[in-house]
This record gives C-alpha cells, sequence and structure tokens, in this order.
C-alpha cells in the first residue's frame, strides 16, 4: 500500500512539474518579448500522438504568423521540445469527459492546445498574448491546466480535483 502511495506522489510531483516548466517556458517568452521589442510565440505542432513547441519571433513587424515562419521571414529561437521527453508519462491531452475550467470556456474535448486555430500563444511588446488553455495529462489522470491571460500575458496554472469535479488553483 505504501509503494502505491509512493508512486502516486511521484506521478504528481512530475505532473505538476511539468505544468510549471511550461508555464516557465511561457513566462520567459512573454519577458523576451518585452526585451527583444519583437513579438514572440510559442507555437504548437501536432507531431504524432502529441505536439512539439517552439519559440518563434517576428521577423517583419506585423506579429508571428504561420505563412511567414513557412517562409522564413519569423525564425525559431529555440529548438524543439516535447514535454513527454523532459517529463516521461506526462503530455498534453485531457481526461474524457472534462469539464471546462470556467463558465466562458469550452471543455477541451479532444484537443488540449486551445489557442486557436495557429496554435500558438504570442507575446506581444506591450506585454499582452493570445488568451488560451493548454491541458496537460498526468498519469493515474491527474489533469492540469495551464490558462494565458490575454490583457496581461501572465499565466495561471490549476489542478482538476476529481473527486470533487472541481479546477483548482495550484
Amino acid at each position: 500500500m505504501a509503494v502505491s502511495r509512493i508512486d502516486f506522489a511521484l506521478d504528481e510531483i512530475r505532473t505538476a512539474g511539468a505544468t510549471r516548466y511550461l508555464a516557465g517556458r511561457l513566462a520567459r517568452a512573454r519577458l523576451e518579448a518585452l526585451t527583444r521589442t519583437a513579438d514572440l510565440s510559442l507555437r504548437f505542432t501536432p507531431d504524432a500522438a502529441s505536439f512539439v513547441y517552439a519559440v518563434y519571433a517576428d521577423g517583419n513587424r506585423n506579429g508571428v504568423r504561420s505563412e511567414d515562419i513557412d517562409r522564413g521571414v519569423d525564425r525559431r529561437t529555440s529548438t524543439d521540445e516535447r514535454l513527454r521527453d523532459q517529463f516521461p508519462s506526462v503530455d498534453f491531452g485531457a481526461v474524457p469527459g472534462l469539464p471546462a475550467v470556467d463558465a466562458s470556456s469550452e471543455p477541451p474535448g479532444a484537443d488540449p492546445i486551445r489557442l486557436g486555430a495557429g496554435n500558438m500563444a504570442t507575446f506581444t511588446t506591450n506585454g499582452t498574448a493570445t488568451p488560451g488553455s493548454l491541458y496537460i495529462r498526468g498519469p493515474r489522470n491527474l489533469q492540469y491546466v495551464i490558462r494565458i491571460l490575454g490583457t496581461t500575458g501572465k499565466t495561471r496554472i490549476l489542478k482538476f480535483d476529481a473527486r470533487n469535479r472541481v479546477w483548482k488553483p495550484l
């Protein structure tokens, strides 16, 4: 019984750590956008059963756009990363039947990256960002979400309490 609790605690630590790590990457992009005086985006691209993400910088002062990335105008400033490569058994995803984080949003369903059609979290030089949510799922149906607040560019982490079926701030 003690081994089961230790395993659960390790899963919890790993999942929370992955969530905090990604929130830190978002905060770093926000800060770099302010100091570089160029918009920066974390772009999430489907890759097999998950997503790969990297940071891109606006190269022509019109915001980071997929077509500009494809043309090489908006350049990648980081290497590709996969959450599951750094945090085994943790990845983008949502527990089936997961409720919406709040009344103004929709449940994630099968789409754990809720940032609009471009799947980019863009941070501007004036401190704003693309609003949205990134759902992170760990073993044993552990569930977290990172909410990006558009007006400030700041992030907020919440954990899903499966027993009470509510989201709680971390």
